[in-house]
């Protein structure tokens, strides 16, 4: 299996950077979900699945630490005034820290009800503590857009499900394999060329048992690129 996309995701729940090479530490690829947008109101960190128009936002590293925003009409800010004004409610930039963010999904995907909040783990904004990385094959990608699923590393190949629980090497780092990871409304939700499309959460649910690509916590830091070998 070998790397043919590789994507940071520098702010939680908005688009990315496809890259050619990136780091890998033990929160992940140097940068991803560093950031995220917490609710003033709630102090939860916004996701897609409460804030649909997260997606329509994408978001890059600038140098090593500094992120900035692209908003749906062009400007770029890192201001959270001008975040705030972009979605219409008070929100704050904050980098991730020590102490994981909090969560919200919805049990009734069909009506966006029934919220259920949980706290993700520190020093980045991922939502489960079992993954640092995602990994998906273009098997089970097919003829899906890639930003649905917002994987870091896309994988010539099929039958990803089959490493987990396996200790693996991608270029230099390490990576033990932990799970399929449980796909939410998110995967539905509209952006930029793409309508929102249940069916896709729907066809998951039924075929895949609720769950799309893999998950890995990091081992062993180290770096990746694309044309390297899952090995």
């Amino acid at each position: 299996m070998i790397v043919r996309q590789l994507w940071r995701y520098p702010v939680k729940s908005l688009g990315g950077e496809r890259l050619e090479k990136c780091a890998v530490a033990e929160s992940g690829l140097h940068g991803d979900r560093a950031w995220g947008l917490v609710d003033r109101a709630t102090g939860h960190v916004l996701t897609a699945r409460r804030e649909p128009a997260l997606l329509f936002g994408s978001a890059r590293l600038v140098g090593s630490d500094d992120v900035e925003i692209v908003l749906p009409n062009g400007s770029v800010t890192a201001d959270s005034d001008a975040l705030s004004a972009w979605l219409q409610r008070p929100v704050i930039l904050r980098r991730a820290g020590e102490e994981g963010g909090t969560y919200e999904n919805p049990r009734d995907i069909e009506n966006d009800t029934d919220w259920v909040a949980w706290q993700g783990p520190g020093h980045a904004w991922h939502d489960s503590g079992e993954c640092r990385v995602s990994l998906v094959s273009t098997a089970t990608i097919g003829d899906w857009d890639v930003r649905r699923f917002r994987p870091n590393i896309v994988l010539e190949g099929a039958d990803e499900d089959d490493l987990v629980g396996n200790r693996m090497t991608l270029g230099t780092a390490t990576l033990d394999i932990t799970k399929r990871i449980t796909r939410c409304v998110m995967v539905s939700r509209p952006q930029p060329g793409l309508e929102r499309d249940l069916d896709v959460l729907r066809t998951i649910n039924r075929a895949h048992d609720g769950r799309l690509a893999v998950g890995a916590l990091v081992a062993g830091p180290g770096h990746v690129a694309v044309g390297d070998v899952l090995c």
